[in-house]
């Protein structure tokens, strides 16, 4: 049945301000670093889904992956970890550097394979940069990213006295170098983007779109920026992408707070 616009207006800026009140809540238990993982036995490269790592988005930690960690773990995931990068972070290159290292200590930790990474927002920049600019690809599997402004967003102008926030403008010099060929690039890329998103401005924006990347799109319906790491329809999707190393370049519609 058609939910009429207003009542599913309403519905995510619900859905989006339970999100922020679960944030706040959690938000103290995700300012330490994870315990580094139990290096990896021997055997372990062919056991189970590839080895996940989980990067939050800007002013945010860790906590924010709570449920979909929780997710992934029941369904076969056992070697997930999170990476927590600084709020005070000033530039995207200087992050990705940083996160390559996290992601090679992680790698050799869980076996030495690629691994794949899962990204909210900013963090999907961040990785995608270390994957696309800094041989990172040699590393990825699959990068899925969740509301990452890939071609930037105009939303909030005020925070745009933050260096990071005019990194994520359209027309940057970090989206620009993201937009250069990027031939060869071994990774494969999956952007969920919702038609709710108040923070990626146009909502477009989060769906990456580059001619030498191996790419999907999945639209997201009815869930907003806050809520998309969140969701338990969009949590569903996404172990079905991380399991999936099928057709490219199809996009898809996905999930909807009435998704299974």
């Amino acid at each position: 049945m058609q939910v009429p616009p207003i009542l599913g207006a309403a519905r995510t800026t619900a859905l989006e301000a339970a999100a922020l009140t679960g944030r706040l809540a959690l938000y103290s238990t995700g300012l330490l670093a994870e315990r580094p993982a139990e290096p990896a036995p021997a055997d372990a490269a062919g056991a189970g889904p590839r080895p996940a790592l989980l990067v939050h988005g800007f002013v945010d930690n860790r906590s924010v992956f709570a449920l979909a960690r929780r997710s992934l773990g029941r369904h076969g995931w056992t070697r997930l970890a999170c990476v927590n990068y600084s709020p005070l972070t000033r530039d995207i290159r200087a992050a990705a550097a940083a996160f390559g290292e996290q992601a090679e200590e992680f790698r050799a930790r869980t076996g030495g394979g690629r691994v794949d990474v899962v990204a909210h927002s900013l963090g999907g920049l961040i990785a995608r940069y270390f994957v696309q600019r800094l041989g990172g690809d040699a590393h990825v599997h699959t990068l899925v990213t969740l509301g990452t402004p890939h071609a930037g967003t105009r939303a909030a102008p005020a925070l745009s006295v933050h260096p990071v926030v005019r990194q994520m403008r359209p027309g940057s010099a970090v989206l620009t170098e993201l937009a250069e060929p990027a031939p060869g690039c071994r990774t494969r890329f999956v952007s969920f983007w919702s038609e709710c998103d108040q923070v990626v401005d146009p909502v477009h924006s989060a769906r990456l779109a580059h001619p030498d990347l191996r790419h999907r799109s999945v639209r997201v319906r009815g869930v907003g920026h806050l809520a998309l790491p969140l969701h338990g329809a969009v949590i569903a999707q996404l172990r079905r992408e991380l399991r999936a190393d099928g057709v490219d370049g199809v996009d898809r519609t996905a999930t909807s707070p009435d998704a299974a």
